[in-house]
């Protein structure tokens, strides 16, 4: 069985469900009157107020990069012109579930922050951006039950890796291509009809609707995530762990007690070996380490598998998601493709793991956007973190990687939980 044909459980580690995107139901899809009854779009603090509780709470992106929230926001705000807002849930790792799972099952927690964002920054039109035609149903449904503050569309774009890129986001809802564009300018600076635009990933909103409602609990809201928890044997999990969880906890929480590593952060946080098991989730100490927690998925490496395995569908994923406008990118991700399929074949030369070497430290920063260092970054995890393993791939043909021959990537996918209330339509392929 595949990780993308296995169904997907929903579960909170929290003690404080006050503090939870996940709701006392989670696998209900929220109503407005019970989002409100729940406390939701209450106006009992200012906008001034909510950005300096955002800042003391420390709240961090939850898209990857993990850039301070109220940082981004002050920068919108004060950026001259008047502002637009975008939630953006297109989710492009093939791991991550979680802002599909909030556009579906909590949509009006993700308008609620949109809203709040929007009085923070002062904007005056709001988006929100995704490619799942099921999140897109629930949250027409819910801006039609309560209309926000302010005129809110939903721009659908194709689902691809890159297409969650904020500067991709700003091209695609100017009526270009979902294709990453060159910086500066940045959003913040010229982004949507040329206006000052904070692009924030679903959850980051979300939790921004809690510590509206919650300020007292800022830093426990702050200080959890989401996490889609998967591997090639056990069924996947999306999660919610308060910061400070050790790795080796919410392995076990999966069915992965025995995993020997894992794949961090979707794809760009890169391998780490069993010792990084022992490593707290927190982005300081993950980054110490020299991985990510990045959008929230962790891919456990478990007995009867292969490190060289998942790095080859990793950089499969990648070589094929190229937005091919930058020849680096094009290049270097097909000759680590390349290469690690050699490795998983036993048809590599004697000299693959020093090219990979050589590009994992030569190829990082080169592109437009982030999908050539994820390659890069792939290739230099698996050499610091399964040496062995790669050795013995030069000198024999590994049974594990003959019989999961290459995919595109498929094999990290994970689907969706079922909401209730909302027909369950196929994912597209991820």
């Amino acid at each position: 069985m595949t990780v993308a044909t296995a169904p997907t459980a929903v579960r909170s580690l929290l003690a404080d469900p006050a503090g939870s995107v996940l709701g006392a139901e989670p696998g209900e899809a929220e109503s407005a009157e019970a989002y409100a009854r729940s406390g939701g779009y209450a106006r009992a603090v200012s906008p001034d107020r909510l950005l300096e509780a955002i800042a003391r709470s420390g709240l961090r992106g939850r898209g990857g990069a993990g850039f301070p929230a109220a940082v981004k926001l002050r920068a919108v705000r004060d950026g001259g012109g008047v502002p637009v807002v975008v939630a953006n849930g297109e989710e492009g790792e093939p791991g991550s579930v979680k802002d599909r799972w909030l556009l579906r099952a909590r949509p009006h927690l993700v308008l609620d922050g949109l809203s709040r964002a929007a009085e923070i920054t002062g904007a005056t039109r709001g988006c929100v951006y995704l490619s799942d035609p099921c999140a897109a149903t629930r949250i027409r449904r819910a801006l039609a039950e309560r209309p926000p503050p302010i005129p809110v569309e939903v721009v659908e774009t194709a689902h691809t890796y890159v297409a969650g890129e904020e500067t991709s986001v700003v091209r695609r809802i100017n009526g270009g291509p979902a294709l990453p564009a060159a910086k500066p300018p940045r959003p913040y600076q010229r982004g949507v009809a040329g206006r000052p635009t904070l692009v924030a990933n679903v959850e980051t909103l979300a939790r921004m609707a809690l510590i509206a409602a919650r300020p007292d609990l800022g830093d426990a809201i702050a200080r959890t995530t989401l996490l889609t928890l998967s591997s090639r044997r056990d069924a996947p999990l999306l999660v919610e762990a308060p910061y400070g969880t050790r790795l080796r906890e919410v392995a076990g929480g999966q069915g992965s007690g025995d995993a020997y590593g894992a794949l961090m952060g979707g794809l760009f946080g890169g391998l780490v070996g069993s010792g990084a098991l022992a490593l707290r989730l927190d982005p300081g100490a993950l980054a110490a380490a020299g991985t990510s927690l990045g959008c929230g998925a962790i891919h456990f490496l478990v007995p009867g598998g292969c490190p060289v395995a998942v790095a080859r569908d990793a950089a499969d994923r990648l070589a094929a998601e190229s937005a091919r406008q930058c020849g680096v990118c094009v290049s270097g991700t097909a000759a680590i493709r390349d290469t690690l399929r050699q490795l998983a074949t036993g048809s590599a030369g004697p000299d693959a793991a020093e090219r990979l070497d050589r590009w994992a430290a030569g190829l990082p920063g080169r592109g437009a956007c982030g999908l050539l260092d994820a390659a890069a970054g792939t290739a230099g995890s698996l050499l610091r973190a399964f040496p062995d393993a790669v050795r013995d791939h030069l000198a024999t043909v590994c049974p594990v990687c003959a019989r999961c021959p290459a995919s595109g990537g498929r094999r990290l996918a994970v689907h969706v939980p079922d909401v209730a209330g909302i027909r369950p339509e196929p994912d597209p392929a991820r």
